[in-house]
């Protein structure tokens, strides 16, 4: 992708770190990722903070509350949504401070995708919304404007061009049909891919015109449809490498593919907890480097179209590892640029 927003050697982070405390989990990303800083999200918190609650508190003209069974759509804003509008404003406060010195060029936000929403909220009779098309068309508008909205307020803050990036790990479940029905006795029924497609993609472009950067989509699962993400629009892919390294020649097929195709590669490979034994920056950087050899790339275009991430998000991550992960992934962008002689 040509004329990233992003300075070349930037590292970032897919989201989620651990604490509740957001001054300090926004300075920690702002000292450690400062060439791409995200708005760190704290589930911790609980209810409203997490990856559902806090993507339905950006809906326009709809609104949730807490079930038993997880979220579901509701008459009117009350308690628990209320709450989420107010954990989202406290993180923009604390981002907004721990941006003003640096002023970085490019910043990014991370938002539950439609398909991602749309499996884990309930309708009032228990059903899943993408069960329901005209409700799941009336939450990806409202969610496209809710990102419009999202997008304005954080560019206004921190005077920095906004990269959103679409957390859909609930895809290859929507593609599969391996989602429960509320009975938990059946599955609902697989959604065909030009539906899946369509969806995405309409809301993609939203955020794109909304932001005038680069979207990405964020999929951590062990197959993601990499194919299918690229063809819905998206400009950048962010996956876990570390799950793929033996993966089948499918899915390299698709890796190579849409890289060939100008997409930026956001590679997740730092452990998102700390491991057993010490790592090295040669071991981490290893998966990228081989899977530029095995597709036949040149190592220059990890430098070119690829971000190193930690593999997924940090929330369950002790602080000390947090901002360990953090530090390596800038350190693996330099490597990118500036292999060491000896690897």
């Amino acid at each position: 992708m040509e004329n990233a927003p992003w300075p070349q050697a930037a590292a970032t982070g897919n989201g989620s770190l651990p604490g509740t405390d957001p001054g300090e989990a926004n300075r920690v990303v702002a000292g450690e990722l400062p060439d791409l800083p995200h708005l760190a999200e704290l589930p911790a918190r609980g209810v409203g903070a997490d990856m559902i609650g806090r993507s339905a508190g950006l809906l326009v003209d709809l609104a949730v509350e807490v079930v038993p069974s997880g979220y579901r759509v509701a008459a009117r804003p009350g308690r628990d949504h209320r709450r989420a509008v107010d954990l989202l404003r406290f993180d923009l406060d604390a981002f907004q401070d721990a941006v003003e010195d640096a002023k970085p060029a490019v910043v990014k936000v991370q938002v539950a995708g439609p398909w991602t929403l749309a499996s884990l909220v309930e309708l009032p009779r228990g059903h899943r919304v993408l069960t329901d098309p005209g409700a799941l068309r009336e939450f990806a508008a409202s969610l496209s404007e809710g990102i419009a909205a999202h997008v304005a307020e954080v560019a206004k803050r921190t005077s920095a061009n906004v990269v959103v990036q679409l957390d859909e790990p609930m895809l290859p479940s929507v593609l599969r049909g391996m989602l429960p029905t509320p009975s938990k006795l059946g599955h609902v029924a697989p959604v065909p891919e030009p539906e899946v497609r369509e969806l995405l993609g309409a809301v993609i472009e939203a955020a794109r015109r909304a932001t005038g950067q680069p979207v990405v989509v964020h999929c951590c699962a062990d197959e993601p449809p990499l194919r299918l993400i690229r063809a819905s629009g998206a400009d950048a892919l962010a996956f876990d490498l570390t799950l793929l390294r033996q993966a089948p020649a499918a899915v390299l097929d698709e890796i190579g593919e849409t890289w060939d195709d100008g997409a930026v590669l956001f590679l997740g490979l730092v452990p998102t907890t700390a491991p057993a034994q010490p790592v090295t920056l040669k071991s981490l950087a290893q998966p990228a480097f081989e899977l530029a050899d095995k597709l036949g790339f040149p190592r220059s275009r990890l430098a070119e179209r690829a971000l190193p991430t930690p593999a997924c998000g940090l929330a369950v991550a002790d602080h000390t590892w947090a901002r360990r992960a953090m530090s390596l992934s800038r350190d693996l962008a330099k490597a990118f640029v500036e292999p060491p002689e000896t690897w």
